[in-house]
């Protein structure tokens, strides 16, 4: 059996732990601040576990920081430069082929995501693929310092906006407000595709 890490999940595990670091938090600050287990913590600094998109939300809600932030930075090599496939060609309008943007796979929902744009480019376009019956939810916090958009590609997507249900068909789109507890849930038997685009606020 191998034991290779798999790369993106190698480089999320970097992040977190630099976020936790360049704010001098302990395990235990982290843990109380996000509400995720310092055991979990830990395994997923170590690389020794894939975070689900549920405690990926509750981390970068802890850090103030978007989900959509906190992946697109995983791109980025410890200093910040860009590693792998996000590096200077896209910064400077490169072509950035399929295979080389990295997919990141939710392990309990099968919720899959691709970064479109490259860690350095002003706006985050991620295209999402939500199967049937998954449900994700997010705190509000991980919507604060954003502004978003979501774009209905094909399918369903059955959106909770704090008390606010939308659902949305192909093509709809929704401009989120401001920071509310969200679900991203797809009710029927068929997948459901998305893009979000994402503008940065201010990073704490």
């Amino acid at each position: 059996m191998s034991n290779m890490v798999d790369p993106l999940v190698a480089r999320i595990a970097a992040r977190v732990r630099m976020e936790r670091e360049r704010r001098r938090w302990t395990l235990a600050r982290l843990a109380a601040s996000s509400g995720v287990s310092q055991a979990m913590i830990s395994r997923i600094e170590r690389g020794e576990s894939s975070p689900t998109a549920v405690v990926l939300g509750k981390l970068s809600a802890a850090f103030e920081l978007s989900v959509a932030s906190l992946l697109t930075l995983a791109e980025e090599s410890p200093d910040g430069s860009p590693d792998g496939a996000a590096d200077e060609t896209a910064v400077a309008g490169g072509v950035r082929r399929r295979d080389e943007t990295a997919e990141w796979r939710d392990p309990s929902t099968g919720y899959r995501r691709r970064q479109i744009t490259g860690p350095r480019f002003p706006v985050e376009l991620a295209e999402i693929r939500l199967p049937p019956g998954a449900r994700v939810p997010y705190p509000a916090a991980a919507f604060a310092f954003v502004r978003q958009v979501i774009w209905v590609i094909e399918g369903h997507l059955t959106f909770h906006d704090g008390e606010t249900v939308h659902g949305l068909d192909e093509g709809d789109t929704l401009e989120l407000g401001e920071p509310a507890e969200r679900v991203f849930a797809n009710t029927t038997d068929g997948e459901c595709r998305y893009a979000v685009l994402l503008v940065r606020g201010a990073r704490p």
